[in-house]
């Protein structure tokens, strides 16, 4: 393999790890010819030049249903794992990650934060209630998982005891969100890793669609500890984002703080994450009130995690045979309703840019005009999106040699296999230092891009004269000063022009070669209806499209008797500088750049080798990695000039 010379520090460590990778790879990339690394770039005022990879979504024995599970892993203990210590699982195995992340939100679920310690505690006023006695015995009984699958459930639908409910405004809700903010406060450590103040706001409509947001808050705990999270049981609580809303601006005028929200798991709304004509909660028409208003608050959302993967469908992108990665698409958060086809347009990202594009010029506000990012929403209290390192969603997930086959979830109307679980994701943040303010105002401008697990790094720039010499030059100083980043807005064109892009990826210095790189494109065409096409722009070795223009298959090096690969196959890096080859300037259109990894083991294999097991034909046994920017946009000028 050949390596790079002349890089800067930031990209030393990395390309010098990526070197260290396995004997005989080697360095391909089609569009340009020796590309600078994607990080080397000369630093320079006024935009980042390194990516920070974290965490926005993790669960603590703070949150009910984690406690109930089996975690008894508390706020620091979640901490501590996130900056790389050692620590004891709660299962009884020593954890830690091979490096540390470089940001976390500990974000408990608001509705019975602190709940669950009590309970497990004996509290004598919980033990008083039958149903909180029950699960008492239940999960000393060795019960924990039905017993949380009986209060998510329970929660779900509507029928949690009020007599246990945590709510804001007592002292039990208030010693828990203090708890919460002291935690962030202790662990915040400005230049070197950040502890963000946040929470979970987890919104079931019944009988169990989720709408769950993530709020985080961009300020210290003397600005955050003047509010309680905003919970969803009535009356003090609501299941309807624009209630979320509400109380987000009634913080911010409070304090004078910021704070943002992000969406996750469309898969599991049943159709009403990303609504495309009817509000689910007024059943009345989406208003431009509504667009302006989702649009405000939530500048990102969360496209992968452990309950799957929500960058596209195979039923709605029937041209790309690389969707449908790690889908989860039986039903709803508790598996009370099935799964229906009508319901999976409001559920993908793909599908909600381009339906934010048609809303746009219905409206004249794109209310998902997010960026993207990816989190675990472990409730182990470990953050870990590593194939060969994973912990599971849950405690009774953690290794074990047959957690494979334990059922995740199973109920009348599906079951969740625990193989059916993905090692995914984290939150990859291009800021221009480590600290709080930094990271929000990156993930506010959505200069961000989610991974399901690889720390690879990808640039991502649009403009309107980018070309090949930009690619071999300074890259980045390119796309800053004659274009915009990953979350921007095409700027105003010259006639006749097309939009250009630059694109820039690197493997992660532990993880496989690069296969592929593809930009993705939606629009809307002049009859209004939705289209989309996906695009590779640079992929490795001397592979050539097929009559279908299809790219042949990269290739499979992995041994699944040894859980291993070879980098043999794919490119350490790749980039490329690509002209849209079918632009129409009279369309409103979304770009966005999706990283293909070579096939590597998934965690299934590891546990094969590691537990000495043989798995069931239909469990996958071999993943290929990707990531997802953050897109960029173009509106035809007189439509911008026309809102």
């Amino acid at each position: 393999m050949a390596c790079l010379n002349g890089l800067r520090v930031s990209a030393l460590a990395l390309t010098l790890a990526a070197c260290s990778q396995g004997e005989g790879e080697r360095e391909t990339a089609t569009t340009a010819a020796s590309p600078p690394a994607v990080a080397e770039q000369a630093p320079a005022q006024g935009y980042p030049t390194r990516v920070y990879f974290g965490d926005t979504h993790l669960h603590t024995a703070m949150s009910m249903d984690a406690g109930a599970f089996g975690n008894r892993l508390g706020i620091e203990d979640a901490y501590r794992f996130a900056r790389g210590e050692e620590v004891m699982a709660s299962s009884g195995h020593k954890a830690k990650l091979s490096r540390p992340l470089d940001f976390l939100v500990v974000a408990d679920h608001s509705d019975g934060m602190g709940f669950f310690p009590d309970l497990y505690a004996g509290k004598p006023e919980l033990l008083a209630d039958p149903t909180g006695k029950k699960w008492y015995d239940m999960i000393k009984g060795g019960q924990g998982n039905a017993a949380a699958l009986d209060i998510i459930d329970q929660f779900s639908r509507g029928t949690f005891p009020e007599a246990l409910m945590y709510s804001p405004g007592t002292p039990a809700y208030g010693a828990a969100w203090k708890a919460t903010i002291d935690g962030a406060e202790k662990y915040n450590e400005p230049g070197k890793f950040t502890a963000f103040i946040g929470y979970e706001w987890t919104s079931q409509v019944p009988p169990g669609n989720n709408l769950h947001r993530v709020v985080i808050f961009r300020d210290n705990g003397d600005k955050a500890g003047q509010v309680e999270p905003f919970t969803t049981y009535p009356p003090a609580g609501s299941t309807t984002p624009e209630d979320l809303w509400k109380v987000l601006q009634a913080y911010q005028d409070k304090t004078g703080g910021q704070v943002l929200a992000i969406a996750h798991n469309g898969n599991l709304s049943n159709g009403m994450m990303f609504p495309w004509d009817v509000n689910p909660a007024s059943k009345q028409p989406l208003t431009k009130e509504y667009a302006q208003t989702r649009i405000r608050w939530e500048p990102l959302y969360e496209a992968t995690q452990m309950k799957g993967d929500g960058e596209s469908h195979p039923a709605l992108s029937t041209n790309d045979e690389m969707s449908g990665f790690e889908i989860w698409d039986k039903g709803n958060l508790n598996l009370s309703e099935a799964k229906k086809p009508a319901m999976l347009q409001g559920e993908y990202v793909r599908t909600a840019l381009q339906t934010g594009l048609q809303l746009e010029q219905k409206l004249g506000v794109n209310p998902y005009k997010f960026g993207l990012i990816g989190s675990t929403d472990s409730h182990t209290s470990l953050s870990t999106a590593d194939d060969n390192n994973f912990w599971g969603k849950t405690t009774p997930s953690e290794p074990a040699p047959k957690r494979f086959e334990h059922p995740f979830m199973k109920t009348a109307v599906a079951t969740i296999p625990g193989w059916e679980q993905t090692a995914s994701g984290y939150a990859a943040v291009w800021a221009t230092e480590n600290t709080r303010t930094a990271l929000w105002d990156a993930m506010k401008r959505k200069e961000t891009y989610a991974t399901t697990g690889p720390r690879m790094t990808v640039r991502f720039f649009g403009g309107w004269d980018f070309a090949d010499t930009d690619v071999k030059a300074d890259l980045v100083k390119a796309g800053y000063e004659r274009g915009v980043p990953m979350g921007g807005d095409l700027k105003a064109m010259q006639a006749g022009q097309s939009p250009t892009f630059l694109v820039a990826a690197m493997k992660d210095p532990e993880g496989g070669n690069l296969d592929r790189v593809q930009i993705v494109k939606g629009w809307i065409d002049a009859t209004g209806a939705r289209q989309e096409k996906v695009y590779d722009v640079a992929w490795s070795g001397d592979r050539k499209p097929g009559a279908d223009g299809k790219l042949p298959a990269v290739g499979n090096t992995v041994d699944l008797k040894t859980a291993t690969y070879s980098n043999s196959i794919g490119a350490p890096q790749l980039s490329a500088a690509w002209k849209d080859p079918q632009f129409d300037p009279q369309l409103r259109a979304v770009y966005y750049v999706r990283v293909i990894e070579i096939p590597t083991p998934r965690w299934t294999a590891y546990d094969a080798v590691r537990f000495n097991v043989t798995m069931p034909k239909e469990v996958k046994m071999i993943t290929q990695e990707r990531a997802y920017t953050s897109p960029i946009w173009y509106t035809p000028a007189t439509q911008v000039a026309s809102r």
